[in-house]
């Protein structure tokens, strides 16, 4: 391998192989550097107990782009995508509720609590499709930069203007979701506490929040805005676990000559008179580019990468209070059955076991767990979504055994999770044997990923699965910090394609081509001349 290429790639999580693969496509030679013995980032397969396989930290998909999937042609390459029959589960004290599963089935579940709320619900996701059509549309546009220039002004019309032409009732749920908390933007829709909880529990994942608190709602937003095969808002499972889709990405930057190296860890960006010129590897290798493209959050990038001295004072100041920690504690478990909740009896596979299963029984239940959390350290009675992907993809576990993914919230960045992991790991698993008493008995392994494993693991700062809070003030032209929200950093040549930058955390691929959007824009048109057609 040489040392020099047009660009460097650092971290190959979906969004660097994204990257990657538009920069090497409109002609550049394009090197990759991952940390790991395996490319993906966080959306990867492993396995984890002989004989069980798991995505072991993303763990469903929604948001990734058409756009990324078509042009890196990721069907034909083996992506393939398996609806959920019904959506999520969620079982309560006595009762349980089921969304999702077609027409008129989930006014039905409502109906049973609350007609009114029944009678909502179509005006309630009609309302919602619209202000999600929003973030689609800017989804994988660069945001305008403040201090940019006619061309950022451009942009931001060329933005805003859909949005003022809005109708007044779609603008001010637009501003309700942008502001409120999701308490409050769900009472303003909805009576009964079940059928606010169902969508109530979105606004918490990957946030270190409670429903209650102000801003919240966005994140509600955030979780409905993708779609699969086609159908707006709703989740699937990757066949063969999320480490699918970073392999088919792998296959197409490998056609276009990326090259991928693994056990590869960046050290730091080097930088000469205010340009980046390269970087140099733990080993003490240094390789050399005009343009580095940085897959990794911007805390990490801007606090352990970069030498502060190459930063200005106030950029050092507000990347050092850029906000981290998404509250989340990741596992996954090896089990010998099926789990048997009390309100839905049954360890033959059915419908519920196939869905997103939310144990969150209440609105007052979640925002409980986040003070928890801020109290003692985590939650007494944590949140925990479980998926079964081996119910749908057999795969993944021996025959007559299955393979779990718990996310749970809300657990403190800061605690001292060496010591605490296994007690809150014990916890975790008898907070899932309250609601499915042959839980417990059922584990055969679990892998565990506290914040702090995560950050290790998968250089997520604080555990934030989002590569940073996703606030009004850490959203947009404002992520990362305001006037490098277009995926440029202050130093010339060095760039952000993670989910540290607009639109987001999650699997979406969006940064990663809008972040070769910009650089390739950067080369000028000489050189997009004469590389034209390549």
């Amino acid at each position: 391998m040489s040392n020099r290429y047009d660009a460097i790639i650092i971290g190959g999580g979906h969004n660097g192989l994204t990257c990657a693969f538009y920069l090497a496509r409109a002609g550049m030679k394009v090197r990759v550097l991952e940390r790991r013995d395996i490319v993906g980032g966080a959306c990867v397969t492993e396995e984890f107990h002989p004989g069980f396989r798991n995505s072991t930290a993303s763990y469903t998909v929604s948001l990734l782009r058409p756009k990324v999937i078509a042009d890196m042609k990721l069907h034909e390459r083996g992506f393939r995508i398996i609806e959920r029959t019904i959506s999520n589960f969620f079982p309560f004290e006595n009762d349980y509720l089921k969304l999702g599963g077609g027409a008129g089935r989930t006014e039905a579940e409502f109906a049973r609590f609350s007609q009114k709320d029944a009678d909502t619900y179509k005006h309630y996701d009609a309302a919602l499709e619209k202000v999600a059509q929003v973030l689609r549309d800017i989804a994988l546009k660069c945001p305008p930069n403040v201090g940019g220039g006619v061309r950022s002004l451009l942009a931001a019309a060329q933005q805003g203007w859909p949005i003022a032409g809005l109708g007044l009732d779609v603008q001010r749920d637009l501003l309700d979701i942008f502001t409120k908390s999701a308490r409050d933007f769900l009472e303003g829709w909805f009576e009964h506490d079940y059928v606010r909880t169902a969508f109530g529990f979105d606004a918490v994942v990957g946030n270190y929040a409670g429903v209650s608190t102000p801003g919240s709602a966005y994140v509600l937003l955030h979780h409905v805005f993708g779609e699969v095969n086609g159908k707006f808002g709703a989740w699937g499972h990757s066949v063969g676990g999320m480490g699918a889709i970073t392999q088919a990405m792998a296959r197409a930057c490998a056609e276009y000559g990326v090259e991928i190296s693994l056990e590869a860890p960046v050290a730091k960006v080097l930088v000469n008179n205010g340009k980046a010129e390269g970087v140099k590897l733990v080993s003490g290798e240094e390789l050399y580019a005009p343009t580095i493209a940085a897959n990794v959050g911007p805390a990490l990038l801007f606090r352990q990468l970069v030498d502060s001295s190459d930063l200005d004072a106030d950029f050092n100041r507000r990347i050092k209070n850029y906000k981290t920690g998404s509250g989340t504690f990741r596992m996954n478990v090896a089990l010998s059955e099926l789990p048997d909740f009390t309100v839905l009896p049954g360890k033959d596979k059915a419908e519920h076991h196939t869905a997103g299963i939310i144990i969150a029984p209440g609105m007052d239940y979640m925002d409980q767990a986040f003070i928890d959390a801020q109290t003692g350290g985590w939650s007494k009675k944590p949140i925990i979504e479980i998926k079964l992907p081996s119910t749908i993809d057999d795969s993944l576990a021996p025959p007559g055994q299955h393979v779990a993914s718990l996310f749970c919230q809300q657990f403190d960045p800061k605690v001292d999770w060496d010591k605490h992991r296994e007690k809150v790991a014990d916890l975790i698993i008898d907070t899932v044997n309250d609601h499915a008493p042959n839980f417990k008995q059922a584990v055969i392994a679990r892998q565990i990923h506290s914040p702090l494993d995560l950050e290790r693991k998968f250089g997520l700062i604080g555990g934030d699965i989002f590569h940073g809070n996703m606030g009004l003030d850490q959203l947009w032209a404002a992520r990362p910090v305001l006037g490098h929200g277009d995926y440029r950093s202050p130093i010339k040549g060095l760039y952000m394609c993670g989910s540290g930058t607009h639109p987001g955390g999650g699997v979406t691929g969006a940064p990663g081509h809008n972040a070769a959007a910009e650089i390739i824009r950067d080369r000028g048109t000489l050189w997009k001349v004469l590389h034209r057609g390549r």
